[in-house]
């Protein structure tokens, strides 16, 4: 894949995580921010206990800054990330937060840094899930998959990650019923969710566990589209919506009121309204959720026209 068209996009977004013992996560907010608002860096990091996770944007010299600032972290040196390019800097604004765990599944006692599943590097990975005794499992949220998946792969149809401990207890006892010993090979975007569900499925006792490295992203960013057994888009949690091949931008948009992707179909509903109600969501808001989200809508509006005004731009 060629790097040309990517050089020409002037804002660089990263993509990172890593497992290590923060003692106070806390005292490591507040100067990371600042740092971060001084450079002009957009995007959202989260900071647990067990580590450090999030995407951020921002010009190339104020994310080498940023990300020479994360690396000095405790037990960062070693901290991975994958880079992409956009044209604008896909978040409006940047937080910094403190959570319980940097990616919730809810259980306590898992610990990706006392194990995980076997990496399989990108251009590996076809011929593991080609394998007819491999189960292939997706471990994002239903409404991710919905956008697009690889080929063969089993949804669980989780509305969080906190669902997935129990949806694979239940897949692995029918299985087993089957007479069948798991192979499990497991993907997420970027590699986070599978550091734990892979984890989790060791701790369950299952020892012939694979993990995608790098995540959906990576393999997107290395494998060529004629090789791919991807299929459809990848939803990520910016503006950008979806990737596809390459990591060019998709053709999905986002209701704003769920956060659902939407494609061409989903906004040609009379359901959909920008900002305020789509075909997934219409029926589990009520009227005055959607007035509020109307509101919401009409004052972000007005913003933008303020700051393009601000800019100089030409309004149309």
């Amino acid at each position: 894949m060629s790097d040309a068209p990517d050089a020409l996009e002037p804002i660089r977004i990263v993509a990172l995580y890593h497992f290590t013992p923060f003692e106070d996560p806390a005292a490591l907010r507040g100067p990371l921010l600042e740092l971060c608002e001084k450079e002009g860096i957009k995007g959202i990091l989260l900071l647990a206990r067990e580590g450090i996770n999030g995407t951020i944007a921002g010009t190339d010299e104020g994310m080498e800054r940023v990300m020479a600032h994360i690396r000095a972290l405790p037990g960062c040196a070693d901290l991975e990330s994958k880079d992409s390019r956009a044209p604008e800097l896909p978040f409006r604004r940047m937080k910094v937060r403190l959570k319980k765990e940097i990616v919730t599944m809810g259980e306590p006692d898992i610990d990706p840094r006392q194990g995980v599943g076997r990496y399989v590097a990108p251009e590996d990975w076809n011929a593991l899930i080609s394998d007819p005794d491999t189960i292939l499992i997706d471990t994002r949220n239903d409404y991710e998959v919905a956008i697009g998946t690889f080929k063969g792969a089993e949804d669980p149809k989780t509305k969080s990650f906190r669902e997935f401990p129990e949806w694979f207890r239940k897949r692995r006892q029918e299985l087993e019923s089957e007479g069948r010993l798991p192979k499990i090979a497991m993907f997420c975007t970027g590699g986070i969710r599978c550091e734990k569900s892979t984890s989790f499925a060791r701790a369950e006792g299952v020892d012939e566990v694979y993990h995608l490295k790098g995540g959906i992203l990576k393999y997107l960013e290395t494998v060529p589209e004629e090789e791919s057994l991807w299929e459809g888009e990848c939803f990520v949690f910016d503006q950008r919506v979806s990737v596809k091949h390459g990591l060019e931008i998709g053709t999905h948009d986002v209701c704003h009121a769920c956060r659902r992707p939407l494609n061409a179909h989903d906004k040609a509903s009379p359901l959909f309204v920008q900002g305020v109600s789509c075909p997934h969501c219409y029926n589990e808001r009520t009227e005055e959720q959607r007035r509020r989200y109307a509101e919401r809508e009409r004052q972000e509006a007005l913003a933008q026209a303020r700051r393009a005004g601000h800019l100089g731009v030409r309004q149309t």
